[in-house]
């Protein structure tokens, strides 16, 4: 009896365990709270550079595949022209004309993603997990990749720290074919080791490591003329 306990525990995944289910929504609340209440201004600053640029909408929203694969719709600041879905395809290429001035900081910088912050207070989201993906890739997971819905889509996971320079990788041409070639793969197996690793610990290990990521390639666009 204490063999079969153990075998069972061995085949349980962490997305089944209580921090997963509990621990991490509580943390989302609390952090995500706090983090909007002191950056609101911040909001209206960059909603206003937006406004300034290329008029309304301030926000980009698109489905997006969620927990258990029910879509919602993300939230970014808008980076790219009106209507950028209809000129060009899903993948942001390199150089890509449909960015605007505003829009190009916004993404360099990472701070286009921060009003996910309030998606993740709602629970669409969380603050760690999975990044979102389109729904035509999600509603073709097979096998492990499933395993991938079973935790909420986060701001940044493994695979966004791998990739932060994902336009640099798929190139100015044809990026939605290389980028289902040559990244969605990679970007899975990362997803699904998440959703197989999640704890507390790991967390904190991916928002280090994204920080750090996301403070190097900004200094390297605004003082360094990197990435431009």
């Amino acid at each position: 009896m204490k063999n079969m306990s153990k075998q069972k525990k061995k085949k349980r995944k962490a997305y089944d365990g209580f921090y997963n289910k509990c621990v991490k929504r509580a943390l989302d609340i609390v952090i995500t709270g706090i983090a909007l209440l002191i950056l609101w201004p911040f909001y209206l600053i960059l909603s206003l550079a937006v406004i300034a640029e290329d008029g309304f909408p301030v926000f980009y929203r698109a489905d997006r595949g969620g927990y258990q694969n029910k879509p919602f719709k993300i939230c970014k600041f808008r980076s790219m022209v009106k209507n950028a879905d209809k000129i060009g395809g899903g993948t942001t290429a390199l150089n890509d004309p449909r960015i605007t001035k505003i829009g190009n900081i916004l993404r360099k910088t990472k701070l286009d993603e921060i009003p996910q912050l309030g998606q993740v207070f709602l629970g669409k989201m969380s603050l760690i997990g999975p990044r979102p993906e389109l729904l035509r890739y999600t509603n073709l997971y097979e096998g492990q990749e499933k395993d991938i819905l079973k935790v909420r889509p986060g701001i940044t996971d493994f695979s966004s720290v791998e990739f932060i320079n994902l336009d640099e990788i798929v190139g100015g041409e044809n990026a939605d074919e290389m980028y289902e070639k040559h990244v969605l793969k990679k970007k899975n197996a990362l997803r699904v080791k998440y959703a197989h690793e999640v704890s507390f610990k790991t967390d904190v290990y991916i928002l280090f490591k994204t920080l750090g990521a996301v403070f190097h390639k900004a200094f390297g666009f605004l003082f360094r003329n990197e990435h431009r």
